[in-house]
């Protein structure tokens, strides 16, 4: 990896690969990978979801939402609601339901464990 500079607003967006039945029919995941650590152990990206739901979401991750709106449901009653300049975290290991209620693009920071 090396020091660069990124306009998330208009990176290009590639498709998102989404394991079938995790994802509302005709909802879409876009993604632009901006870096990988040499180790592998972490990728920035720019993420993006139309309305929808996304299922068994893991945790590991930290963005920031550049526009749209989303909650976030945990089997604990928990709920995370997100829109435009709000920061998140989502813990290792805490599975999730992603709920997109107007198109989200987020700067993401994803941790491979």
């Amino acid at each position: 990896m090396v020091s660069a500079r990124f306009k998330p607003t208009e990176v290009p967006m590639g498709t998102y690969p989404v394991a079938p039945g995790r994802l509302t029919p005709g909802t879409q995941i876009t993604v632009a990978v901006l870096w990988v650590r040499e180790d592998k152990s972490e990728v920035g990206a720019v993420w993006e979801m139309t309305p929808g739901v996304l299922d068994e979401t893991q945790g590991n991750e930290s963005f920031v939402i550049l526009s749209g709106r989303s909650r976030v449901d945990f089997p604990d009653g928990r709920v995370l609601e997100f829109g435009p300049g709000d920061v998140g975290v989502l813990a290792p290991g805490d599975t999730c339901r992603w709920t997109t209620l107007e198109t989200v693009r987020k700067v993401v920071v994803f941790r491979i464990t």
